[in-house]
């Protein structure tokens, strides 16, 4: 149940967890379910505000600069979990390895799902209300509505550290003195969304690329914009003239590649949006089928009820004022009411490699363990992966039990290998380490063997033998996780 922290009973030698978002949501879960009680702390909530002869009582909101809500596990830049389809996309695999180990996020997020073509994509509000009411609801966890600012009282003896790319600055500061490492972060940018009736669909249409169906049902779940090249270049040059919010403080920071505001891809080069999130294959306008776009830009289901839409990898650090005048220049989108504009936050990450053992664990303060983007892992579902192995961890030693990390040749395993032991060879001529936020890849496994014949004894034709090999890894993880849970 949800408290304040004056009303918090005492719970006996509970485990703490640091944040409510998807990684802590999914942490203090896994805890709660193998039997240990657990206390959630997120700083986010509603306060009474003061009263006075000349005020009336209100509310004071204590959020972030990214959430606007106060419920655990609120999304804040896109609504997709990515694909779904475990036999050739690893972040798929991730997705039926969480599911066979009890996710919580990953229930939540097939409960409350909304056509995305290949993608699961989740209605934000729903999804965010369901883990919040299932947390509220688990006999084994109290949340705690409080800011935990600098390092865990010392009597803590088990904590998980969840507090994201928007780690306030005390806890963050703390931390990053017990490491003895610099700060290293990056900007991490917010799509606009946009109310589905200001729409034009005489423009636009419904398709979604190669017509592939995804976990809802349905392939048509994109809605497409069409952009000749005279009008692409029009955007171009608007995406680059258009005012920038700047943040003095941070101009050093890199950007992840990952999610780059899309006026930083303009910069990269004129062609650069074309072969990104603008790419106009595997689509045909069903009004001139017979004339290839330009550059096709994408809007994707926001909410289950189909009201809002988010323009797909449209991350943009653009002011406010510029948005709506820029956006509109894309066809279909010249009368577009903007439900959220797009934004910026600040993501920081720690030096997992040199400062996390293989349970995740601070090397030179074991009581501490870290989940989420702090660990360098980039992307919801692997946040919130490395909260669901943070938790069991955590769980496992309070039980007296060992837990071994899941083999590498899982999407897990492979996310622990790449946050605890990538990144620090090779590195000796500048003394700096190259590592960097990662989000899941077949890469991060263990290599197989391309395969040439098919399982009936037909010979693979060569193109398709990537795929086929994906396909096999895929299997092999799902083979040796189910070993790893049975041990």
């Amino acid at each position: 149940m949800s408290t304040s922290p004056s009303s918090l009973a005492p719970v006996p030698n509970p485990i703490h967890v640091i944040g409510g978002g998807l990684a802590g949501s999914e942490a203090a879960w896994q805890i709660a379910q193998a039997g240990v009680p657990v206390v959630l702390h997120e700083m986010r909530r509603d306060l009474p505000a003061p009263s006075s002869s000349s005020e009336a009582v209100g509310q004071t909101k204590i959020r972030t600069d990214a959430h606007q809500t106060d419920g655990l596990a609120e999304m804040v830049c896109s609504n997709s979990f990515r694909s779904d389809d475990w036999q050739f996309n690893a972040v798929g695999l991730l997705h039926a390895e969480m599911r066979a180990c009890d996710s919580l996020i990953m229930s939540a997020a097939d409960q409350h799902q909304v056509p995305a073509g290949g993608a699961l994509a989740v209605d934000r509000d729903g999804f965010s209300a369901e883990v919040t009411r299932r947390i509220e609801a688990h006999p084994l966890i109290t949340i705690a509505r409080e800011e935990v600012a600098g390092l865990p009282p010392a009597d803590w003896d088990s904590v998980v550290v969840a507090t994201g790319p928007l780690t306030s600055p005390a806890l963050a500061d703390a931390i990053l003195e017990l490491s003895g490492e610099g700060q290293l972060s990056f900007f991490d940018a917010i799509a606009p969304i946009i109310h589905v009736e200001s729409i034009d669909m005489g423009i636009a249409w419904r398709q979604s690329r190669y017509d592939k169906e995804g976990p809802g049902g349905d392939a048509a779940a994109y809605i497409n914009c069409p952009m000749n090249k005279q009008e692409y270049e029009a955007f171009i040059d608007a995406l680059l003239e258009g005012p920038k919010a700047e943040f003095k403080d941070w101009e050093h920071v890199p950007y992840f590649d990952g999610c780059l505001p899309i006026e930083v891809m303009a910069e990269r080069g004129r062609e650069t949006l074309r072969h990104g999130p603008m790419k106009p294959v595997g689509l045909t306008n069903p009004r001139d089928p017979l004339v290839k776009a330009h550059a096709i830009v994408q809007l994707r289901q926001d909410n289950a009820l189909a009201t809002l839409w988010n323009m797909v990898g449209f991350q943009t650090k653009l002011k406010h004022g510029a948005q709506a005048e820029v956006f509109r220049m894309i066809p279909g989108l010249a009368n577009a009411q903007f439900a959220r504009l797009g934004g910026l936050h600040r993501n920081t990450f720690i030096n997992s490699p040199r400062l996390l053992d293989r349970s995740l664990r601070m090397k030179v303060a074991p009581r501490l363990r870290f989940a989420g983007q702090m660990t360098g892992v980039e992307g919801y579902v692997e946040s919130a992966a490395t909260g669901l192995l943070a938790g069991r961890f955590a769980a496992a030693e309070r039980l007296g039990r060992t837990l071994a990390a899941p083999p590498p040749t899982t999407a897990l395993g492979a996310l622990v290998d790449h946050v605890t032991g990538g990144h620090i060879e090779g590195e000796a001529e500048t003394g700096k380490s190259s590592f960097q936020p990662m989000n899941i890849n077949y890469g991060l496994l263990p290599p197989m063997e391309t395969p040439k014949v098919g399982d009936d004894g037909v010979k693979i034709p060569l193109k398709e033998r990537g795929r086929a090999k994906k396909r096999l890894m895929s299997i092999r993880a799902l083979a040796d996780l189910d070993t790893w849970l049975a041990g």
